[in-house]
């Protein structure tokens, strides 16, 4: 009888102890929530993309998982997608946040890199990532706002601020910082009137034969972003592809709708915007070539876009344009039509600026982006 009372016991422990580490492996799983998205190629030797998203304003934080389902289900790229985030909060999407993008190494074994931030202020071994992977050489892709990717203030302790937006140290190859030296242009204005007047992308004349506009066709890239001022011409061996016609929007403003009030079927041309200033006597490049080379570095390849926010991505044309400026700047062959049907459910939120209470509420996780 006390054999069977000991072995009874001696199960029930052994029993407990299990259930105990299953608990305990459960919890180790809640404690470490996703902070990047890793959408896999059609093959183990897939080309890796790395899309860096960090803006206030344009929701990259939509815009390039998006981005990053299609390059990687309709044409077989490996892609990871990172984010902004407190470290406090792992995990949960801020980009409000700018001191934080977590997983920037995977740059190091990168083939390609998107980057749309907007005046983030990176910690040197963050950085450091963006350094090695520019003085490779290696190619990239600049949406919107990147041509301000980075800011940092006086109270920063960096060895990167000529990274910064306006650079004007002593440093002079890096004067007006990563946004001019590397893609073309610093931040400079906005042309059309914010969130009043929308963008038309038509093929710049000496562009009509170049790849990045295959399957593209003029007056079909279309966005409710303005057009971003340019100084003109471009430097160094800059070429124009896309030039953006300001238009007028028809319909009244309306502050709940996605485009705000303008349609894709607006045709209006602008006279001037809200300053007075003539906008469509010289258009803006909206997207163009370049290449770049940091002191130092090796010569690579730049593609820019400046429309590309979340709700710009429900064009057609824009989603093609963005990805054969991928196949471009990497030097693959640009499809003739490429498939940029969209994946899986998107929403795009309307562009705009969020306060910190906004995104401590929306709790925003990176796993739902997936």
């Amino acid at each position: 009888m006390k054999k069977i009372i000991y072995l009874f016991i001696l199960l029930t422990f052994v029993a407990c102890k299990e259930n105990k580490t299953e608990k305990v492996a459960t919890i180790s799983v809640e404690e470490t929530p996703k902070q990047w998205l890793v959408f896999e190629g059609s093959e183990n030797s897939a080309k890796h993309i790395v899309l860096v998203s960090g803006d206030e304003e344009y929701r990259s934080e939509e815009s390039l998982p998006q981005l990053a389902k299609i390059l990687s289900k309709q044409h077989g790229f490996k892609c990871t997608v990172l984010f902004a985030q407190n470290p406090d909060k792992p995990g949960t999407v801020n980009p409000n946040y700018v001191k934080n993008i977590p997983g920037l190494e995977a740059l190091d074994s990168a083939d390609m890199m998107v980057i749309f931030t907007r005046f983030r202020a990176l910690p040197d071994e963050q950085m450091q990532h963006f350094e090695s992977y520019l003085m490779a050489g290696k190619p990239l892709m600049g949406i919107r706002t990147a041509t301000h990717a980075f800011n940092f203030g006086k109270e920063d302790i960096t060895n990167f601020a000529h990274y910064g937006n306006g650079y004007k140290g002593d440093q002079t190859e890096w004067i007006d910082g990563f946004g001019r030296l590397v893609l073309g242009e610093k931040w400079h204005t906005h042309h059309g009137h914010h969130k009043h007047q929308s963008t038309r992308g038509v093929i710049a004349e000496n562009a009509t034969s170049h790849s990045i506009t295959n399957g593209v066709s003029s007056g079909e890239v279309w966005g409710p972003t303005d057009v971003y001022g340019v100084r003109l011409p471009l430097p160094g061996d800059s070429e124009p592809i896309i030039l953006g016609q300001v238009i007028n929007r028809k319909s009244d403003f309306d502050e709940n709708d996605l485009f705000f009030g303008m349609k894709p079927s607006d045709d209006e041309l602008a006279t001037k915007n809200n300053e007075d200033l003539k906008v469509n006597d010289i258009l803006m490049p909206i997207a163009w070539t370049k290449s770049y080379q940091i002191p130092g570095g090796k010569k690579g390849k730049a593609f820019t876009s400046t429309i590309g926010a979340a709700s710009d991505m429900l064009n057609e044309g824009v989603r093609r344009l963005l990805v054969n400026g991928v196949f471009w700047a990497m030097g693959a062959t640009v499809p003739d039509k490429a498939n940029v049907d969209l994946v899986g459910e998107f929403d795009p939120s309307t562009y705009g600026f969020k306060t910190d209470e906004y995104w401590l509420d929306k709790q925003l996780s990176v796993q739902s982006l997936q």
